[in-house]
This record gives C-alpha cells, structure tokens and sequence, in this order.
C-alpha cells in the first residue's frame, strides 16, 4: 500500500551516485524533501523527468528543499547517468535489498522488479504532505510538484 498524505515517511538511509550514505531523517528540521522513484537510468521517460528537475533545479533544491531521486540501478551505474545528463542532486540506489525502500513506500512493482513512478513531499518534520504515484509508462506533471512546493 502506498504510504498516505499525512503518514510519517519512513525513513531510510541509501548510496548516492558518489557512495556517500543519503539519510531522509537527516533533513528533519532543515529542509522540506521531494523523493522521487523512477524506475530506470538511462530511459527516455525517466531522462526527461529527471532532467527537467535539473533544468529548474533552484525550486527543488536549495535552503528550504532537498532533492532525492530513487531508483532500483545500482549506485554505478547512477554515477555514468548523473555524469551523462550532469544531475546536480542525489541519485540514491535502491538496488539491494532489491526495491527495498520502494516497497516501504508501495511503489515497487514486484513482477518488473522496478519503482514506479512515484513522488513524495516530506516536510520538514518528517510528514508526508503530497504525492503522486503514476505507472511506468506514465510521466509525472512537474507543475504539481511546484504548487506543492509553494503550498509548503
């Protein structure tokens, strides 16, 4: 079951594009957080999303925001795609325990052994106060992420 608008998020602790350990509790208290699941590197509609992030990086990443994109690749091959599309925010690897953190948020796709495409805004204290999770086939709408943003 995909964790609700109002639930706690939970918390996890994974290696960024760089092999440095990420912890979501780390930014309680200092920055609102957007996560976002994707389901792989180097595919069309995961390079579009993830590039249009980068493109308005300053709304989703600076003094109040932190960034976190997830995927289930493996943190090498996140380090070739950040260096490739030049992502300038954490590219966190999922890849073991296999979908470990997708399933904790009930966006891992069992049979496809993928995230979907789902998007979370934490703030500050830990809460889940937006989200949308849409399939893999399906891009999400980075304008809902602004608005939420600015809801904040």
């Amino acid at each position: 079951m995909t964790i609700a608008v109002g639930q706690e998020a939970p918390d996890f602790e994974l290696t960024n594009q760089n092999g440095e350990k990420v912890k979501l509790s780390s930014f309680r208290g200092n920055k609102n957080v957007v996560v976002v699941f994707y389901p792989f590197a180097f595919t069309g509609t995961c390079t579009g999303e993830l590039c249009a992030l980068r493109d308005d990086i300053s709304i989703f990443q600076n003094d109040k925001v932190q960034l976190l994109a997830i995927s289930c690749d493996a943190a090498y091959s996140l380090k070739v795609f950040a260096e490739k599309e030049g992502y300038q925010f954490p590219l966190l690897s999922d890849f073991w325990p296999h979908g470990e953190i997708a399933k904790k948020y009930g966006v891992f796709n069992e049979e496809r052994g993928l995230a979907l495409r789902g998007t979370f805004i934490i703030d500050k204290s830990g809460i889940v106060r937006w989200s949308v999770v849409n399939s893999p086939a399906e891009a999400r709408n980075l304008a809902d992420y602004k608005s939420a943003l600015a809801s904040l």
